[in-house]
Formats: C-alpha cells, structure tokens, sequence
C-alpha cells in the first residue's frame, strides 16, 4: 500500500473508553476499553483498511488493546506521552479533548519509523518487575518512618512490616527469574548479563525485561535508551555541560544502584574508570553515571557477542 494513501488509526486511551481517530477520515469511533471493545474496535479498523495503529502509553491501561491488535495481525506503535506532546508543538496544537489526541496519535503514527514489534512475552513480565520495584519503594518509605519513630512498640511494628515486605520481595524476584529461566533463550541471555561483573540478578532481570534491544544496537543507542548518553548543551559562543536525559527511568534507578558497588568493589575495570574520573576533578555523582554507562556497554556488548564476560586487566 503507497504510504500517502495508507489509512493510520490512532488511539487515545481511557481507562474505561478508546478514543480512535483515522487519517484521512473524518468518522471517528469511541468503544469500551475491554474485550468486547476490543473486538468491535478491530472490526472497525479492518472495514477502513487501516493496517497501522498509533497508541499513546497510558499506565498500562493500553496494554491489553495493544496485545490484541497485534494478535490480530495490525502493526501497532506505542508512543511515549513525550512524544505526542513534542509533535503537537511541532504543529502548534493547543487544543486538546480524547478525539483531537487520538487524531493527533494517528498522525504521530502516519509517519513513524515501525520498528518490530516486541518480545510478546516481556509485557506480563515487565508488568511483574513494576510490582516488584514498587515493593522496593515501599520498603524504602517504611525504614524512612521508622527512623522517626521512637515508641518500642511502634518500632517493632514496622520492622515487622519490612520484614514482610522484603519476604514478598524476594519471593516475586525467585518467581520472576523462574519464569525468564522456563524460555531457554532468555535463560541464555540472562546467564550472559550476570556474567558481567557487578551485575545481579536483579539488575540483569531489569536489563533483559525492561531494554530488550540490548544486544541489536551500537553502545550510544544502548547507553540513551537506558537514560545515561550525555547530551551536548552548546549555542552559538556557549558552550555547556553535557547531561544525561530521557531514557527508561526504571531501569536507569536499577543500573545506577547497581553501579555504586560495582565502582568500588566487584567490577576492576569500574574500579580503575571511578578512581581516574575523580582523580581529573569530576564529581563523585558524574564519575558514577560514568560507571553506570560502560556498565549498559558491557552488558551490551556481551548480548552482542553472545559469549560470556571476561574482564580486561585494569590499570590505574
């Protein structure tokens, strides 16, 4: 089909309610957001001979409708919220309401570079390591209140709480590795992640769930979409620091964690990097980004070259 005369749907999703809009097309759709809407919604998209959907991300309310339409056979292309606001600017569009934004989508989606769909089943799973970082969060905000506690009785209560707490944590990591260890590619894969020093379970469980990439793409595109490429900050006669920005803050919380002991004690090669970074005047905070950065490269290029880590001889 010629791509200027492709019909391109775009969905703005509700928690309750799909707003769709189609290119070129000035009948627009609103349906329920389950699975008899669903239904009727491809039906809909199939009688205007849309093959394309634009869908904006929505707190995982859009997750379901997503995997369905891609069950269906529709090439789908999940969009950042960033994203659809960054267009509607380029196009100057203030005005917003559901059916403009699932206008606004499907234009988004009109020209869009599709890239392959992901790995269907990293979805549940990534759905299953929020819960788990959540926990996590949990547990962070109890230890926080505690400190402030001084009654005996209360303390003990909470440490009661976050004793349950990081139990319930444990127990979904182990469930949640058994189920990346049943598919014998991803078993692979994680075994090749946690071979880098430094890296555990843990982490390596966020690099395969939540950067699937990793692996098919240069170590500039590995350290942006985790959230650590360093970004010029120049114009005319300025020129500024380089920052780090974007990228997938889950998993940027998880690697940047995971580099502080890595930095200084299990990696060598991290160890040697921190200790010259700070010894030419940076920062402790920039040396780590630094650290947590080759970190995504290493884990990067071991998924590239598919054979295990193994560690060059650091010099200081």
């Amino acid at each position: 089909m010629d791509k200027s005369s492709m019909k391109v749907a775009g969905i703005d999703t509700g928690k309750q309610k799909l707003d769709v809009a189609l290119t070129g097309v000035e009948e627009q759709l609103t349906v329920d957001n389950d699975a008899a809407g669903h239904k009727r919604l491809s039906g809909w998209l199939r009688g205007h001979g849309a093959e394309r959907v634009g869908i904006e991300a929505s707190g995982g309310y859009e997750s379901a409708v997503v995997a369905f339409l891609r069950a269906a056979g529709f090439t789908v292309i999940r969009f950042q919220p960033a994203q659809v606001r960054a267009y509607a600017g380029f196009r100057l569009q203030r005005a917003k309401n559901d059916r403009i934004d699932a206008a606004l989508i499907a234009a988004c989606a009109a020209v869009d570079i599709v890239h392959a769909a992901p790995d269907p089943r990293l979805e549940p799973l990534a759905e299953h390591l929020t819960l788990i970082d959540q926990i996590g969060e949990d547990i962070a905000r109890f230890k926080t209140r505690r400190e402030a506690v001084r009654d005996a009785q209360r303390r003990r209560r909470l440490d009661r709480e976050i004793a349950r707490l990081v139990a319930w944590r444990t127990l979904e990591l182990k469930r949640l590795g058994g189920i990346l260890r049943a598919h014998a590619d991803l078993a692979r894969r994680l075994e090749l992640v946690m071979s880098v020093d430094g890296v555990g379970e843990p982490t390596a469980i966020a690099f395969l769930v939540r950067a699937p990439e990793l692996g098919q793409i240069d170590r500039e595109a590995a350290a942006a979409i985790v959230g650590f490429a360093p970004y010029d900050d120049d114009s005319g006669g300025r020129h500024g620091q380089r920052h780090v920005a974007g990228g997938r803050k889950r998993l940027a919380r998880s690697v940047y964690a995971a580099a502080l002991p890595a930095a200084f004690r299990w990696n060598a090669e991290l160890i040697a990097f921190y200790k010259r970074l700070v010894a030419n005047g940076k920062p402790h905070r920039v040396a780590l980004v630094a650290c947590a950065r080759k970190l995504v490269i290493f884990v990067n290029t071991v998924l590239a070259r598919g054979t295990p880590w193994v560690a060059k001889q650091a010099s200081t």
